[in-house]
């Protein structure tokens, strides 16, 4: 795929552009953006990603195309899970929701800031180095473990970072509208709405760290990995509101992730083995015999892990919502065995209560 300096230029002057137009149409005046809003721009924003994911396939061939879709469906996924953590930050921070657009949008750019740096620096080691195939799959292997049997409770806002953060910069405890500083008394403060947008740079940094690997194992070239970072990130915010009640729902979208970083690191090694350098491995020669997992077989297995993650999210929290709904009627919880009916453990279904108990 040749893509020359000028099309770089244009790619980034246009991404630049859009944000420009994002901030002084939809930012600089703070409110909370209606549903209809919300939804016309995610739909405009994914309609364009779809559009230009064609004109790869048209232009430069649809292998390239079907990277590229494969990238920006990996991309969207990591976002929506960057969302959430965007979320449990504003949470703690108790972001007035009129500012979080302001917010999300410097978040949004600093995380396409950081990428764009770790896309760079990946080309470059990809290029000289074919070794790298095994740290990256060795490096997503290990971040799919985390990802699903870590935990995803914790809050960015009182980690450690933070907490440095605070012990160094003067810090006021209340919101003084949108402001990131404010001076009081002769001392410059910074507001909590600069120690947020601190906090969701260093989220973004970690996200980074798994993001450009894992779409590195989808393609090596360099302009499908931004393009497809750059139009997972557009319409984030956006995306944010509209689906924000629905974040709270995916409870399975950690560990659909967790199968998609799993399976694009087992990817990376098996094409590491494929073009194998290392001495200590087969003699230096490459591997020939190894598979390479065809980019068709990534965009299906990809689509569907995020279907079946979605459905099985929404499936599990509209089963709870129902049994909470059913343990209540008219304000009274449910009784469901009479006092005078039970003996020292009587059983439920052949089963002693107690034992029953203990299994809820």
């Amino acid at each position: 795929m040749q893509i020359s300096p000028m099309i770089w230029l244009i790619t980034i002057a246009v991404t630049i552009l859009f944000f420009v137009y994002e901030f002084f149409a939809h930012v600089r005046k703070p409110h909370e953006p209606t549903i209809g809003e919300s939804a016309r721009w995610s739909a405009f924003y994914i309609g364009l990603a779809l559009l230009f994911g064609v004109g790869i396939g048209t232009v430069s061939g649809w292998t390239f195309g079907g990277e590229y879709f494969a990238g920006y469906l990996t991309e969207k996924a990591l976002s929506i899970d960057n969302l959430f953590v965007f979320l449990i930050v504003m949470t703690g921070f108790a972001v007035p929701k009129k500012y979080q657009q302001k917010v999300l949008m410097i978040g949004i750019i600093i995380a396409l800031i950081l990428r764009g740096g770790f896309i760079a620096i990946g080309a470059a080691l990809i290029e000289n180095f074919s070794w790298v195939f095994y740290i990256f799959g060795a490096l997503l292997l290990v971040l799919a473990y985390r990802q699903a049997f870590g935990s995803h409770e914790s809050n960015p806002a009182n980690g450690k970072f933070m907490t440095l953060v605070r012990r160094i910069l003067p810090v006021t405890d209340e919101y003084h509208q949108d402001k990131l500083t404010v001076k009081k008394g002769g001392k410059r403060y910074i507001t909590p709405m600069l120690l947020t947008i601190i906090a969701i740079g260093f989220v973004d940094l970690i996200f980074a760290v798994d993001s450009i690997p894992a779409i590195y194992g989808l393609t090596n070239e360099a302009y499908i990995v931004f393009t497809a970072n750059a139009f997972a990130l557009m319409g984030l915010r956006q995306l944010f509101f509209l689906i924000g009640g629905l974040l709270e729902r995916l409870v399975y979208l950690a560990q659909g992730l967790a199968v998609i970083l799993g399976f694009i690191g087992v990817k990376l090694v098996f094409h590491a083995l494929h073009v194998n350098e290392l001495p200590f491995i087969n003699g230096g020669e490459p591997l020939l015999w190894v598979p390479e997992i065809p980019i068709w077989f990534s965009l299906l297995f990809i689509g569907a892990t995020i279907f079946v993650a979605t459905v099985a999210s929404l499936l599990k929290t509209r089963g709870d919502d129902s049994k909470d709904d059913r343990s209540v009627v008219d304000g009274e919880p449910v009784i469901t065995a009479h006092p005078q009916d039970r003996d020292d453990d009587p059983e439920v279904d052949g089963v002693p209560a107690s034992s029953a108990d203990r299994s809820r």
